[in-house]
């Protein structure tokens, strides 16, 4: 069974269509790429799959259960408690320290302040980031604050994760070692991972890789075959 599935999405804004019809579905436990050019509705049908959007027409499930048709509450619940986050510019909170970041989804889900930092430090070692728990994120290279936003997203252990262009704003190596830390990690924690990407050699982390192409989504040998 799927744990993350869309089906026949439509999502529309205004006048112009985002997704026209758009059917995927994730595994446990795969790592699933999510490629094409920009503007083809990858990035809308990630907001689907993950509740921020409501689609237009078509049906979400998560684990065997209809998403789309969740009040907001319920569905803000899973993004905070079963889904896990990762963005290009990691979407760190400045004010705040590397550990407040990575504690803050803990704390919003009722986590003992001290379990709370005590996970936060214990992710921090994991990712080789051991020590910069009281740094602020200004403070950090580009490498490093997307370290803190793959421990924030796995902290919360989510089942699924959505990471949307995660190296697209770091220079090819940094790049390479953040994949490295995000696919070893999802392995160990047998999270399902939809990883949107305009990158052929970052899709190249993938188990398998699908192309969105005007609002569809093509299986990669369809998408070359209609080329």
């Amino acid at each position: 069974m799927s744990m993350i599935e869309a089906r026949d999405v439509a999502r529309a804004f205004g006048t112009t269509p985002a997704l026209r019809g758009a059917n995927i579905a994730a595994a446990a436990g795969e790592i699933l790429a999510v490629t094409g050019p920009s503007g083809s509705g990858k990035s809308t049908l990630l907001h689907c799959l993950s509740g921020i959007f409501r689609p237009d027409r078509g049906e979400v499930y998560y684990d065997g259960r209809r998403l789309d048709t969740l009040p907001e509450p319920a569905r803000t619940m899973l993004r905070r408690t079963a889904f896990g986050f990762v963005f290009q510019f990691g979407q760190l909170v400045p004010e705040l320290t590397v550990a407040d970041n990575i504690a803050l989804p803990l704390l919003l889900n009722k986590v003992r302040r001290g379990t709370a930092y005590a996970t936060a430090a214990g992710w921090l070692e994991r990712l080789g980031l051991g020590g910069l728990g009281g740094r602020r994120t200004g403070e950090l290279s580009g490498g490093q604050a997307q370290r803190v936003a793959i421990a924030r997203a796995l902290a919360i252990r989510p089942r699924v994760l959505f990471a949307d262009e995660p190296t697209g704003s770091l220079d090819s190596a940094t790049g390479d070692a953040v994949m490295d830390v995000l696919v070893g990690l999802a392995r160990e924690e047998g999270v399902t991972v939809l990883l949107v990407t305009h990158d052929g050699h970052v899709a190249g982390y993938a188990d398998r890789r699908v192309v969105v192409r005007d609002g569809l989504v093509h299986a990669a040998n369809e998408a070359q075959a209609g080329r």
